[in-house]
């Protein structure tokens, strides 16, 4: 299990959707400073901001969890399989509902008349790296799985 390169993905999968949660995805400057955070919502801003905060605090954890669960299934390469795939559209979900929070909190601030500026924070680039480390992991297990089921043939 600790031997195989898909098992430090895996890991490394988990730690940055775990960071993620920690770090601000999106900042916006007027007279202060607001950050759009997992489960920091904006209630002016209207319904879709707040739930669209809502999912990327849901997203983040479950791409964190499948990707754990993922790792100890080493055994069962189907199932670990369809769980790294699944922990690609939880990753997904994660960054839309991420991006949609900071669009509807552009879209508040446009319409309030308010110089702002906003750009991208920590969480949103810790984010990026997910879906090649989960690819990675995809193409090792499928590697063990071909080598497997040629000492099976033997």
């Amino acid at each position: 299990m600790a031997a195989r390169i898909q098992t430090l993905y895996l890991f490394l999968v988990a730690l940055l959707a775990v960071a993620s949660m920690m770090f601000p995805f999106w900042s916006f400057s007027t007279i202060r400073l607001f950050l759009v955070t997992d489960f920091a919502s904006f209630p002016d801003a209207g319904i879709m901001q707040v739930i669209s905060s809502y999912a990327a605090g849901i997203f983040s954890p479950l791409t964190a969890i499948v990707s754990l669960a993922a790792i100890f299934l080493y055994k069962k390469r189907d199932l670990q399989k369809k769980l790294i795939l699944l922990g690609m559209i939880f990753f997904l979900g994660d960054l839309l509902s991420g991006l949609a929070s900071a669009h509807f909190l552009n879209q508040y601030f446009s319409c309030t008349c308010i110089a702002f500026s906003h750009k991208p924070e920590a969480g949103f680039f810790i984010l990026l790296p997910e879906p090649v480390l989960l690819w990675l992991a995809l193409k090792g297990v499928k590697k063990d799985d071909k080598i497997a089921n040629a000492y099976k043939r033997l």
